[in-house]
């Protein structure tokens, strides 16, 4: 499935490798010339892809912000929002999945914050703390928060916020893309149940991540 406000975030490069499409195939008398580009602009649009989730009712379960590998879970301080101690669970988006970011709780964005920094590889230990990044705060009705930070990667160089601070979220609604590869990280506070382990491939708004005790 594709949504126009994701198939927006690749007009650029889509009406370009379409162009080019179109120049190779009327312009060029070798019949493969046309396959390359025609490859990379199924690629393209194919990232661009929007599908919907299946998501879970129960208020108590907490979804993956992202859809990707599980690389990373562990205790960490969460100084933005949380500002304490929380479990991280850390999700790598490869090219060839989907770069849609969903919220994990229903709730209220109280915190937008975005950071300046470097492009390293998204696999990369130090891209957590060292690559450009947004981090998205989000309260529950009763005053549950959790953390969710987009971190751009080599490729991704545009992390796209669709909601910003005071803006309510159903759990599992769409509130930003990161073009690329790219990590996204979601922050757990003390005393919640994880769910997923590392391995595992999350779908955004979809797979259960943990469940608040």
């Amino acid at each position: 499935m594709f949504t126009v406000r994701t198939l927006l975030e690749g007009k650029g490069p889509i009406v370009v490798l379409a162009a080019l499409s179109v120049a190779t195939i009327f312009g060029c008398p070798a019949r493969w010339a046309p396959i390359l580009p025609l490859a990379l602009l199924a690629f393209t649009i194919s990232f661009f892809r929007d599908p919907e989730a299946e998501v879970p009712v129960d208020p108590r379960l907490i979804v993956a912000p992202a859809t990707g590998k599980i690389v990373e879970i562990r205790t960490v301080n969460e100084a933005h929002f949380i500002q304490g101690e929380a479990t991280m669970v850390a999700v790598f988006l490869s090219v060839f999945d989907v770069h849609v970011q969903r919220a994990p709780i229903g709730g209220t964005i109280q915190f937008v914050q975005y950071n300046k920094g470097k492009f390293l590889d998204a696999r990369n230990p130090n891209a957590s703390l060292q690559n450009e990044n947004r981090v998205v705060g989000i309260e529950s009705a009763d005053g549950f928060r959790v953390t969710v930070r987009q971190i751009s990667g080599r490729i991704a160089r545009r992390i796209v916020g669709w909601a910003g601070q005071g803006a309510p979220l159903a759990k599992g609604e769409r509130f930003g893309m990161i073009r690329f590869g790219s990590r996204v990280e979601l922050f757990l506070p003390p005393g919640t149940e994880i769910a997923a382990k590392v391995g595992d491939y999350a779908r955004g708004g979809e797979t259960i991540i943990a469940r608040r005790t």
